[in-house]
């Protein structure tokens, strides 16, 4: 039991540290325009637009869907990183909480 309570103190000091965050992922995009003498409308060496970056996410049943200028792109991925660590934060210490219920329950 102490193990558990050690270890859910632990994560609280461990989400208290993690920075600004958010849900998504990140992916890049290429595409062709409407320019019929365009570099991407080549017959023989088509070459696509792009990367741009977009982040899709989904918060509070709400699906959104962004681009992402370059020079943002590391803290975007920084901030989706910092999100995917809080969440098994999260689900660790409910798996703890749970674990020490029945450990109290059995007392």
């Amino acid at each position: 039991m102490e193990k558990l309570l050690s270890r859910i103190e632990k994560i609280k000091t461990e989400i208290a540290q993690i920075g600004e965050m958010r849900p998504g992922s990140l992916s890049e995009q290429y595409n062709v325009c409407g320019n019929p003498t365009c570099r991407c409308k080549d017959k023989k060496n088509p070459q696509k637009h792009g990367p741009y970056h977009q982040l899709s996410y989904t918060w509070k049943r709400k699906s959104t869907s962004e681009f992402v200028r370059k020079e943002d792109v590391p803290v975007v991925k920084e901030q989706l990183a910092n999100y995917r660590h809080f969440m098994e934060l999260r689900d660790e210490w409910i798996d703890c909480c749970i674990q020490l219920a029945k450990l109290r329950k059995k007392m």
